[in-house]
């Protein structure tokens, strides 16, 4: 039986006990190089989660235009990691001195679990910055649930105006407005702008000239990870739809109906997307150890200088590019990359083999800009239009995990060909129920309705629970 190092240093016999926290991109990719390479040894790798799945973020804003099915972008966990135990829970905490991560599930039952090498892959969370009522009203786009809310959210804006007698009501409906131009931003404005035109001659009530889609962007060009010239690219496409483009402008403040901006002007609109702002996971923020603008500062091999079993990668990491001197960008073809090199690093650790330094250059980004264009930098050529758009279907349906998933995105992108979009809101409320109660004196029975908790659609309130966290900037 192979032995482990307990927390004061000394040998104990057991199995190596390995905890990953995060079921992103580079906790996966972690957890499937440990099952790979350590295949016969007498270690326990456990995989800390929320959800029991994994998503693939890239096509989180097809979901949300009815382009693709809710279940086509997860990948259940146990389906994945085949040689893992996994812990669908909460992480409330890590106490590095002792060794230990706190978790809790099922609404209350709490655990630690003790680990000889900890992997810290909780990527980010949404930041509000505090701006006044942004967190209370906005939409965001970290998580399954969002792109549900938002799905949800613009045909309820759209039954809702179809049948509002009242011109000045129609306005807030129908005008929706997304904040930030990065590559989630714009392609989410992108995808809202197609869905909502696309479907606009099923109400009867509609027209397009009463939309708006406005995208709000605090630089000089949208797309600032791509070449400019690609950004100017992007914007003329969606200004040439039906989109406004605001530059060099941030939102400042939400009120009531309003949203109000940082030129004075104020947009009025029941549809707020946020993708402006991210923040490290707090609870990575909470540890003691050395940090950079939030995030867990890593050595080129991934571990963490002064603690021992401790490995950081993606979002939550600082790692440095030696080439550059800089840091590696929080992307997720870095993340995945991270992720198989901190398995190989971790393996070699246990085994006594001979780690490897975390050496990366960019591929490429790509973005899809809505009507089978898209913008693309590939090894330093710039593409843009239908090539690009195809070159990020091609990539990205090749970088979805499992065989069956790739079947069914391929399937639905060509039956969208086909059809039109679906305009179906997705609940959880149970249906209405009936208790009869036998009238007194003779009078006939009466009837009690019961409308059960949860029916009908939440508003973006309600569904925090799906949303990501939020960190607040002090």
């Amino acid at each position: 039986m192979a032995n482990a190092t307990s927390n004061d240093g000394a040998r104990r016999a057991g199995p190596v006990r390995i905890v990953i926290l995060g079921g992103g991109f580079a906790g996966v990719a972690t957890a499937r190089e440990l099952e790979r390479r350590l295949p016969e040894r007498d270690v326990r790798i456990t995989l800390v989660n929320r959800e029991n799945f994994s998503l693939f973020t890239p096509m989180l804003h097809e979901v949300a235009a009815s382009d693709l099915d809710l279940a086509d972008i997860v990948n259940p966990l146990r389906k994945l990691l085949r040689g893992c135990d996994f812990f669908n829970g909460t992480v409330e905490g890590v106490d590095c001195e002792r060794r230990v991560v706190q978790v809790s599930h099922g609404g209350g039952h709490h655990h630690e679990l003790p680990y000889d090498h900890l992997v810290l892959a909780l990527g980010s969370v949404t930041n509000f910055y505090g701006i006044p009522g942004l967190a209370e009203r906005a939409i965001t786009m970290k998580s399954l649930g969002d792109a549900v809310v938002l799905r949800n959210r613009l045909i309820e804006q759209l039954e809702a105006a179809d049948f509002e007698c009242n011109r000045s009501e129609r306005e807030p409906l129908l005008t929706f407005v997304v904040a930030g131009g990065g590559f989630a931003g714009v392609e989410t404005v992108a995808a809202l702008n197609d869905f909502v035109r696309e479907v606009l001659p099923f109400y009867r009530n509609l027209r397009e000239s009463m939309l708006r889609v406005v995208l709000v962007h605090p630089g000089e060009v949208i797309l600032p990870e791509l070449d400019p010239r690609l950004g100017r690219y992007a914007a003329g496409k969606l200004a040439r739809r039906g989109v406004e483009i605001r530059l060099d402008t941030k939102v400042i403040g939400v009120a009531g109906d309003d949203v109000e901006l940082s030129d004075g002007t104020r947009i009025p609109t029941r549809t707020l997307v946020w993708t402006a702002g991210t923040a490290v996971n707090p609870i990575v923020g909470a540890l003691p150890c050395a940090q950079e603008r939030g995030r867990v500062v890593a050595t080129e091999f991934l571990d963490v200088p002064g603690w021992p079993g401790l490995w950081a990668l993606g979002d939550c990491a600082a790692v440095p590019d030696p080439r550059t001197g800089t840091r590696y960008p929080p992307t997720a073809q870095h993340a995945i990359r991270q992720g198989r090199t901190a398995g190989r690093n971790i393996a070699a650790a246990i085994t006594g083999g001979v780690r490897r330094p975390f050496v990366f250059s960019t591929l490429g980004q790509l973005a899809a800009i809505g009507r089978r264009t898209g913008v693309a930098n590939v090894l330093g050529v710039n593409f843009s239009g239908f090539a690009a758009w195809w070159l990020w279907r091609t990539v990205y349906l090749a970088k979805l995990p499992r065989f069956e998933k790739k079947v069914r995105v391929a399937l639905d992108w060509t039956l969208d060909v086909l059809f039109s979009k679906d305009l179906v809101q997705f609940g959880t409320g149970r249906a209405p129920t009936v208790s009869h109660t036998h009238g007194e004196h003779g009078a006939p029975p009466a009837a009690r309705v019961a409308l059960p908790a949860g029916a009908g659609f939440a508003p973006v309130e309600g569904a925090a629970a799906q949303r990501s966290p939020v960190a607040r900037r002090p």
